[in-house]
């Protein structure tokens, strides 16, 4: 598939993986991208995932037409993207590695049986490799998300490589143009992969801002070719944490449904206090949690509403506390709803774990439900739903 006159896609897809780095729910695949640039000499840009490496092989020579690929360029090694860089080396054993300085000492730990020596050409920032009409210049990236990034722009097509930057989960099916999952799979691709490393993105965005881009090729999912201010816009409010509706989010994890009813009834509350106003109910005991952190950070509020277990807080809430913890959930108004038969201590860690994020405005009342709701406590529901919003 063409992307330019000499920019050809050889990415595949995989239909048959359940998870993405073993925890994040993937119902429609991945695209495992991999791009080559065919000019004077040729430039293999990534590798993929060893799962497709055969699928990857047969493509990359069909589109070689008997051509020998002078370079692989590995911006990065995660193994999802370098898994196939041995096998590529052994079926071209004249071709060489381009990758950056912190990538190189990589390929031996990840590739120990293999001989890199004199096959390995280290590149820092603003090094550039002619291939002839086509220059490609390189910009470290470290952090996003391994300290081994980087990306390139191809200056003749003004081609951006962003490794995987601009990424969403979903296969391709041989549209590399498809944005109908775009910015939902993006989103959800950006928070729980780069989600922790907002201070790096935007050091790259600057890097990115001086650069006359005309196309995007991620790593993952499409290629991006119109409207590039609206992608590169979402990434820079993604990367400052910003929130993309002030609505609510009420994530609720509920043992026999009791709690989610009560998340039910709060909903109701907020939209009739405040008709307008976008209210989103995540069950997390069923909801994939990479799907509800996505919400956490889209939302501008947020209403936790969980039970009571083994003295602690049940454990569908604590994981999707501990997840925006790490990707550096902040700057956010929360409201809690705890439920306890006898002795009621989900709200107590539900603080405890918000406490270690920054700028979190925590709302009064924190209600507290006994098993069931009953109608001596709708004030202090009616009073949450208000303070939220």
């Amino acid at each position: 598939m063409n992307i330019t006159k000499d920019i050809q896609y050889v990415g595949v897809d995989d239909t048959d993986i359940d998870l993405f780095e073993s925890q994040y729910a993937v119902p429609e695949g991945v695209s495992y991208n991999s791009y080559l640039i065919l000019d004077d000499e040729v430039a293999i840009m990534d590798s993929v995932d060893r799962r497709r490496c055969d699928a990857w092989l047969a493509r990359l020579t069909d589109a070689l037409a008997g051509r020998e690929p002078h370079y692989l360029v590995v911006q990065h090694m995660e193994p999802d993207h370098g898994g196939s860089i041995a096998a590529a080396m052994e079926r071209w054993p004249e071709m060489k590695i381009v990758t950056s300085v912190k990538a190189a000492p990589m390929l031996k730990q990840f590739f120990g049986a293999m001989d890199f020596t004199d096959r390995v050409i280290a590149v820092k920032e603003g090094d550039t490799l002619s291939l002839g009409r086509h220059t490609l210049q390189f910009i470290m990236a470290p952090m996003v998300h391994w300290p081994e990034v980087m990306v390139t722009y191809e200056q003749t097509d003004k081609t951006l490589f962003t490794a995987d930057g601009f990424g969403t989960f979903g296969a391709l099916h041989g549209n590399i143009n498809d944005l109908r999952a775009w910015p939902d799979e993006a989103r959800r691709y950006y928070y729980n992969i780069c989600g922790k490393y907002g201070q790096p993105v935007q050091a790259l965005l600057k890097k990115v801002g001086a650069l006359d881009v005309q196309r995007i090729c991620p790593l993952h999912g499409p290629v991006l070719t119109e409207d590039l201010g609206y992608y590169i816009g979402l990434y820079d409010k993604w990367s400052r944490y910003e929130a993309e509706s002030e609505g609510v989010l009420i994530a609720y994890a509920s043992i026999h449904g009791n709690t989610a009813t009560a998340a039910h009834a709060l909903a109701a509350m907020i939209q009739q206090q405040a008709e307008g106003t976008e209210v989103k109910l995540i069950d997390l005991c069923r909801t994939d949690v990479s799907v509800a952190v996505a919400e956490a950070f889209r939302m501008g509020r947020m209403v936790l509403a969980a039970s009571s277990y083994d003295g602690g807080l049940f454990t569908p809430m604590y994981e999707f506390l501990h997840r925006i913890q790490i990707k550096g959930y902040k700057g956010r108004r929360v409201g809690l709803i705890e439920n306890g038969s006898w002795a009621p201590s989900a709200g107590r860690v539900m603080k405890e774990m918000l406490a270690a994020m920054k700028d979190i405005d925590l709302v009064e009342p924190m209600v507290t439900i006994r098993s069931t709701m009953q109608p001596t406590d709708e004030p202090a529901m009616k009073a949450l739903a208000e303070a939220i919003i």
